[in-house]
């Protein structure tokens, strides 16, 4: 090959180099964002203009168990077996293509020593961000009222606004009915039982469970009120990367809005217009 013996090992002696600091890297990140898989990994670093390939980044995750694990809990928070008005559902097949056109909202528990703490929380459609939440050991009516009510002052909407839920007594319940209606919401509700057409609420909850819940050995409701808030502001709609909004943060993608208000639309994702981060092969 024509290439002294003291070249090769420098060489290759550089290139190990590159790998650990690489390496080193990637463990920061999954430290940070517990929940990423390599694809999130890869867009987190070409953000950071370090160019890797993603089936780099994914054997390098798989050789030092950095993948994330799935970890399953339940308890049921949606009691459904009321004799309230139940709404069709509003937003099956339909075109979702701005914020503040629908909000999903949705209720979880969080677990701590002596009970549970549960979470309300109110999603923009568009955008995923988190726009309203309240935490409470009662699992109530003012929980899922309140959570609506820091969204409406936080969004000031106008009339129109698609408000999807399930069909547990809290959103059927008279009071949380006549907040909608008092500010110009249409009603929708998902099918009973059926939790993928409230798929953007899950899947935020499925993030909040894997990324921070899981992770934190809560006490206490005070625990809980010191942990959540800052995961879902900062975090969550500020850092995370969201595939669904092209390896974007909610924030980042609803500043593009306001910002450049032409995107590119990217084939595959359905009807919502998309910023692309390109993973490559």
């Amino acid at each position: 090959m024509k290439l002294s013996r003291s070249s090769f090992y420098y060489k290759e002696k550089q290139a190990k180099t590159v790998e650990i600091n690489l390496l080193k890297r990637i463990e920061a990140i999954c430290m940070e964002f517990p929940g990423y898989g390599y694809r999130r990994v890869t867009c987190q670093l070409h953000y950071e203009h370090i160019r890797v390939n993603h089936k780099r980044v994914l054997r390098l995750m798989k050789e030092n168990d950095l993948l994330c694990h799935v970890r399953r809990r339940w308890v049921k928070t949606t009691q459904s077996g009321h004799n309230l008005m139940v709404y069709p559902n509003l937003v099956k097949g339909l075109e979702i293509n701005r914020i503040n056109q629908v909000w999903f909202t949705d209720i979880t528990y969080i677990r701590i020593k002596k009970g549970f703490v549960y979470l309300a929380a109110v999603l923009d459609a568009y955008s995923r961000r988190v726009i309203g939440y309240n935490l409470s050991t009662g699992l109530d009516t003012n929980l899922a009222l309140e959570a609506l009510r820091m969204a409406i002052r936080q969004r000031k909407p106008g009339n129109g606004i698609i408000h999807h839920s399930d069909q547990g007594i809290q959103y059927a319940s008279n009071d949380y009915v006549a907040e909608l209606t008092g500010n110009g919401f249409q009603i929708s509700m998902s099918r009973k039982g059926n939790p993928y057409d409230n798929a953007t609420a899950e899947s935020f909850f499925k993030t909040l469970k894997y990324e921070e819940v899981y992770l934190c050995d809560y006490q206490t409701e005070d625990d809980v009120w010191e942990r959540i808030p800052f995961f879902i502001e900062e975090v969550y709609n500020r850092k995370r990367l969201h595939s669904a909004l092209g390896y974007r943060s909610p924030a980042e993608f609803e500043n593009r809005l306001v910002n450049q208000p032409i995107f590119k639309k990217e084939p595959g994702i359905g009807s919502q217009t998309l910023l692309t981060c390109s993973v490559q092969s």
